[in-house]
């Protein structure tokens, strides 16, 4: 850490969340400033960007009345840290982690850098083992894995943040694991105020805020603001997982909030756009942020992610869906065609996809038989799309009776199994996955061993 150095009549102009100083001190990319106006009051910020002649510093509060004749500018020497502790959960924070709730500050036991801590690749360990989300289309059909990655792509107007507080509400380790070593930290990105108030409310009457820790910045925060949220939400994760040992699920939601604030700040800055007007390095800023979940060798934590973003006009090949796919390993997918037929939640299983979901479920970790239940339930329900398709060109009288069974197989899948009024364990899921299987001929059941439909179905159904 550098000796602090302050800057007086630095300041040349300030233009929307950026404010341009003349270059009089030598300082770094990403180095913290606090930037106090002629009224005294001063603000967070850190330094954008660096010529010979200019420092650009991203204000991370509003800069509406800042007076440039009389601001002074202070560089402690060193990049955005949060002071973090073992009074983390149970607290709700801004965006830059300032208590919300009106409680004590927070005791601080480590100072940790918000762009993460450093981990060489060759200590990270295979994610392993299952976080029952209370979610069927999740659990049963998409597991999500300690140390994975998985990504959830909404549409505006889908439930997702329904979906997250659920998750957020009811997920839980199975076995011998015990609760209170498992933690949540949920940030909301850009949030409008009655969004921010139901994650809050919604958190404190199931109780779930005890274990979890809230991070709410607000939509009408700056937008350098919301480039801060994940990161201090995801050092506070580290903090759980890899200092006091905790399995941590980290929520973030919306995604595409901040990669649009990544867009607005980098035409402030006058860089030239890529796709869609993104900036080209938008990849591997996500990446900085989606490769902090993991497992680490020798460590007794996780982290998770659940990254939900929403995709404008449904385009999964949007710059955003489109690259976290290429950093994350699978992906839950929302569909406008259920959530209209009152399916809740509405997830389209046949485009959703968790890869790591075979190193975390079957024996030793869920049920011996769940792994192919799942592919069962799957290969039966995309059947049951053919003669779906099939029926809406020669009718349902048109269609043999193999193909009139998928179909009413598809639509008990969608409404009694994808859609649940209440959280249900794994084993509430695969009973109502068998139930379902049940009525198919018992030669089409490719994916299950005599012995599993013997044990689970029973004798032959022609």
């Amino acid at each position: 850490m550098r000796p602090r150095l302050s800057l007086a009549r630095a300041a040349r102009r300030l233009e929307g969340p950026l404010l341009f100083l003349a270059r009089q001190v030598e300082v770094g990319y990403n180095e913290a400033v606090e930037v106090v106006g002629g009224d005294g009051s001063a603000r967070l910020g850190r330094v954008a960007a660096v010529d010979r002649e200019t420092i650009v510093v991203e204000l991370l509060e509003a800069g509406a009345g800042l007076d440039l004749a009389g601001t002074v500018v202070r560089f402690p020497g060193e990049p955005l840290h949060f002071g973090v502790g073992p009074g983390l959960l149970g607290r709700v924070f801004d965006g830059v982690g300032r208590p919300l709730d009106g409680g004590a500050p927070l005791p601080v036991a480590a100072r940790l850098r918000i762009d993460g801590l450093p981990l060489n690749p060759v200590a990270r360990a295979t994610p392993r083992d299952f976080i029952e989300t209370g979610v069927t289309a999740i659990d049963l059909m998409n597991s999500l894995v300690r140390g994975q990655k998985l990504p959830l792509f909404s549409g505006g107007g889908l439930p997702h943040d329904r979906i997250a507080v659920a998750v957020a509400r009811h997920a839980r380790l199975r076995g011998a694991a015990a609760a209170e070593d498992f933690a949540i930290v949920f940030a909301g990105i850009g949030v409008p105020h009655d969004t921010a108030e139901f994650f809050r409310r919604s958190l404190e009457e199931s109780g779930a805020l005890a274990r979890s820790a809230l991070f709410l910045n607000l939509a009408g925060d700056p937008s350098t603001q919301r480039l801060l949220t994940p990161r201090f939400a995801l050092t506070a994760a580290e903090y759980l997982a890899f200092v006091e040992g905790r399995h941590v699920l980290v929520i973030l939601t919306d995604m595409t909030a901040y990669c649009e604030a990544l867009r607005e700040v980098a035409g402030a800055r006058g860089e030239v756009p890529a796709r869609k007007g993104f900036p080209g390095y938008m990849y591997s800023d996500l990446a900085s942020l989606y490769e902090r979940a993991g497992c680490v060798r020798g460590r007794p934590g996780t982290l998770t992610q659940l990254p939900i973003l929403s995709m404008p006009s449904d385009d999964i090949g949007h710059p955003v869906p489109d690259l976290s796919g290429y950093i994350t390993e699978g992906q839950i997918v929302l569909s406008r065609t259920l959530d209209r037929a009152g399916v809740w939640p509405p997830i389209d299983v046949l485009p959703s996809l968790s890869r790591l979901m075979k190193d975390g479920t079957g024996a030793g970790f869920t049920d011996a038989d769940h792994p192919a239940l799942a592919s069962q339930l799957y290969a039966a329900y995309a059947r049951a799309g053919q003669a779906r398709l099939l029926a809406s060109v020669v009718g349902e009288d048109g269609l043999s009776d193999a193909d009139r069974r998928y179909l009413a197989f598809g639509r008990r899948f969608e409404h009694e199994l994808i859609h649940q009024d209440a959280p249900r364990s794994l084993e509430e899921s695969m009973r109502g996955g068998w139930r379902l299987l049940a009525g198919l001929p018992r030669a089409e059941l490719t994916r299950l061993s005599d012995a599993q439909i013997a044990a689970h179905l029973g004798g032959d159904t022609s």
